[in-house]
């Protein structure tokens, strides 16, 4: 019996890698595997409809934990190397994702005007030039945040230049950015919450980027030397623009947000780089 449960099991295996809608094959039943989340799943987010704070869309371009009572991700993940960046230009067509389940709030193009904070994405849209349909999915609104106007254009933009000039100088990254906490200050002052009380306006924002020379195998060629970057900001306008001087370490972001990174490592190597603060060059 056991033997026919394997084969079973291998063939279901097989037609689902083969399968052309799957993003990439099935580990579980239940979570698709994508080069977005090679590094893990940090909140083990699921596709289940009642996990509705903590539920997991797949796209091709970036994979992310959504909040349907917040009206934001929780986190979003994404893979960068020069595979990924092109010549396509900047869509800027925010729009509601219509992907959601059908009767939970989508957050719409609007939702932040004149709200003081800016439309922020968490994959940025110049990670995405491959293609127009890459670029245009960084517009979706569950890739967004409201981010203060400086945090987002000066501190936040500085780190997504830096990583980017990484890459073109032969590197790639994996990246999770995410955001926790009620309440920031915008332009216009200070908010929990904008329109009308559906879109929670985070109190913090955070990203962590592993970074390696562009290659193969790219979790074995991950050790204790790599490289990782782990910068946690206030959600605040007067935030500095300096990135470097936020910097952290996994763990701490861990703390705060209880979220498990870098889980798909090996212990000894995850420990390792999740005690670090970065201390490399911020230019």
């Amino acid at each position: 019996m056991r033997n026919r449960l394997y084969i079973i099991l291998f063939i279901f295996l097989g037609l689902q890698a083969c399968s052309e809608t799957e993003v990439a094959p099935k580990d579980t039943f239940d979570t698709p595997v994508s080069e977005h989340v090679a590094l893990g799943n940090p909140s083990n987010a699921t596709a289940e409809v009642s996990d509705f704070n903590n539920f997991l869309m797949v796209k091709p371009q970036y994979v992310l934990s959504y909040s349907r009572d917040k009206g934001t991700p929780n986190w979003v993940s994404w893979h960068l190397n020069k595979d990924w960046l092109g010549s396509a230009p900047r869509q800027d067509d925010f729009r509601a994702d219509m992907t959601l389940p059908a009767d939970w709030y989508r957050v719409g193009a609007s939702a932040y005007t004149g709200s003081g904070f800016d439309r922020g994405h968490n994959i940025p849209s110049a990670d995405r030039t491959r293609t127009v349909e890459d670029n245009s999915a960084t517009f979706l609104m569950t890739n967004i945040i409201p981010q203060a106007p400086n945090n987002n254009r000066n501190t936040w933009a500085n780190l997504e230049d830096y990583t980017r000039d990484l890459v073109d100088d032969g590197m790639e990254a994996y990246v999770v950015m995410g955001s926790y906490g009620v309440g920031g200050v915008g332009s216009e002052g200070a908010a929990n919450t904008i329109d009308n009380g559906r879109v929670t306006v985070p109190r913090n924002i955070w990203k962590v980027i592993v970074i390696l020379p562009e290659g193969e195998n790219d979790i074995s060629r991950i050790d204790t030397s790599t490289r990782v970057i782990a910068v946690n900001t206030p959600n605040i306008n007067t935030v500095d623009s300096n990135w470097g001087i936020y910097r952290t370490s996994v763990d701490a972001i861990e703390q705060a947000t209880g979220y498990d990174l870098l889980s798909a490592l090996p212990d000894q190597v995850e420990n390792a780089l999740e005690s670090k603060v970065d201390t490399g060059p911020t230019r």
